[in-house]
C-alpha cells in the first residue's frame, strides 16, 4: 500500500459508516443503563455541521440532546465591530482586508462589507493573514488594513504576520484586531443566569491544537462538566460521545482527547509564543448575543502598536439595534433552535440572510438551512 492509498485508508475509516452505526448502538445501550438522556454541547460550529450533515442527532435521538454553541467566530462578532469595519473601509485610500466570511454579515441598516464594495470600495476578501502583508507590499500606495478575526486558531497567524511587518518595516499595514477567546466564553456560558442545560462539552478540535488540552482542566475542575475534544469527522464525534457517555456513568469529570491525531496536552507551545508577544488581554470586548465578557479578547502590544489600525485611524460608529425578530443571540447561547426563529427560512436565507449564523460557513442556522429545512 504506498503512502496516498493509506491516508485514504486512515481517513476512510473515519467516515465508516457502518463504524459509525456499531458505535451508535454501544452508546445506545450505554445510555439505557444511565437512564436519561444526555445534554452535550458542541461549541464549535464545524462540529454542528458534522453532525446535522451524518444526521448523527437523528442516529441518537432521545438519548443526547445536542446542544449548539457559541463556536464560530463570525457568529459572534458584535454589530459595532461589523459597523467599525465598514468606517474603515470608507477612508479614503484605504484597502480593508477579512475572511470571506465576515464580508457578509450585516452591520446596522443591513449594511455588510459586501455591499460596501458593490459601491465602489476596496474591499478585499484573504485567506490567511499573510495575504495581508503580500497586499500592503505590492500596493505601498495604499492604506491596507487587516480586519482579522477568530479563536486561538487563527490568531498566531496575524501576530506572525504583525512580527513579519516589523522585521520588514513594512508602512502602510494596519491590524484591527478581533481576536478572541473560546475558553473564556466556554467558561462565561456557565455562570450566566440565563444559561443552556448542559451535562458535557465537544470540545473544539482545532481550537485545542493552539491551547491545548491542559488548558480545559480548571474549567472542568471548577464546573464538574466532562470536556472531550474532537476531530471533524463522524466516527471522531461519535468517539467523542462514547467517551463523555463513558464519563457520566462512571460519575468521572475529565478532559480527553479524542482528536489524538492533532491535539496533545500541552498544544502548539510555538504558536502560544507568538500570542503572548504581540498581544494582551483586552478587560473587556463585546460578543454578538452575548454582550460584553471581560478578559475575552486580544489587542495588540504597546511594542507593535504603530500596526495597531485602533488607535491609528479613529472613526465614529453610531451602531443600530440587533433585528429583534432574529434569534441569533438565543441560538449562540444555546437556548434557541434555528427553527425557532421565525425568520428562519423565510425572510433569513443564505441569499438574504438576517443574523449572523446564516452568514457564516459554520454557523447553526445555515446548517439547519442545509441539513434540516423541511
Amino acid at each position: 500500500m504506498n503512502y496516498s492509498n493509506s491516508l485514504n485508508h486512515i481517513w476512510n475509516k473515519f467516515k465508516d459508516p457502518e463504524r459509525v452505526k456499531s458505535l451508535v448502538n454501544i452508546i445506545k445501550k450505554e445510555i439505557e443503563k444511565y437512564g436519561k438522556p444526555i445534554n452535550i454541547m458542541e461549541f464549535c460550529g464545524g462540529h454542528t455541521h458534522v453532525i446535522l450533515r451524518n444526521g448523527l442527532d437523528e442516529l441518537l435521538k432521545g438519548y443526547i440532546n445536542f446542544v449548539h454553541g457559541p463556536g464560530c467566530p463570525v457568529c459572534v462578532i458584535a454589530l459595532e465591530r461589523i459597523d467599525l469595519a465598514i468606517e474603515l473601509a470608507k477612508i479614503p485610500d484605504v484597502t480593508l482586508c477579512t475572511y470571506g466570511d465576515l464580508m457578509r454579515v450585516p452591520g446596522s441598516n443591513r449594511m455588510s462589507l459586501l455591499k460596501l464594495r458593490a459601491e465602489g470600495y476596496e474591499i478585499k476578501p484573504i485567506s490567511s493573514a499573510m495575504e495581508a502583508l503580500k497586499l500592503a507590499i505590492e500596493n505601498p500606495q495604499k492604506k491596507v488594513i487587516f480586519f482579522a478575526i477568530g479563536f486561538e486558531t487563527t490568531s498566531p497567524h496575524t501576530a506572525v504576520l504583525i512580527k513579519q511587518a516589523k522585521k520588514l518595516r513594512v508602512k502602510n499595514l494596519w491590524v484591527v484586531c478581533n481576536h478572541i477567546l473560546a475558553l473564556v466564553v466556554l467558561e462565561y456560558l456557565l455562570q450566566t443566569e440565563e444559561k443552556p442545560l448542559i451535562d458535557a462539552f465537544i470540545g473544539p478540535g482545532h481550537v485545542s491544537t493552539i491551547t491545548g488540552s491542559k488548558a480545559y482542566e480548571s474549567i472542568v475542575k471548577r464546573y464538574q462538566k466532562p470536556i472531550v475534544i474532537s476531530g471533524f469527522e463522524p466516527l471522531d464525534l461519535i468517539q467523542a460521545i462514547y467517551l463523555i457517555t463513558k464519563q457520566m456513568i462512571e460519575e468521572r469529570c475529565e478532559v480527553e482527547i479524542q482528536y489524538t491525531r492533532s491535539v496533545t496536552p500541552e498544544g502548539n507551545i510555538k504558536a502560544k509564543e507568538f500570542l503572548k508577544e504581540v498581544f494582551n488581554i483586552r478587560r473587556s470586548f463585546p460578543w454578538r448575543g452575548l454582550g460584553e465578557i471581560p478578559y475575552s479578547a486580544y489587542e495588540i502590544k504597546s511594542e507593535y502598536e504603530i500596526f495597531d489600525g485602533e488607535k491609528i485611524f479613529k472613526v465614529s460608529v453610531n451602531s443600530g439595534k440587533e433585528n429583534p425578530f432574529c434569534l441569533c443571540g438565543k441560538v449562540i447561547k444555546g437556548l434557541s433552535k434555528p427553527t425557532e426563529c421565525k425568520l428562519f427560512g423565510k425572510a433569513c436565507t443564505p441569499q438574504n440572510p438576517i443574523g449572523p449564523c446564516m452568514v457564516s460557513s459554520e454557523g447553526a442556522c445555515l446548517a439547519y438551512f442545509k441539513y434540516k429545512r423541511m
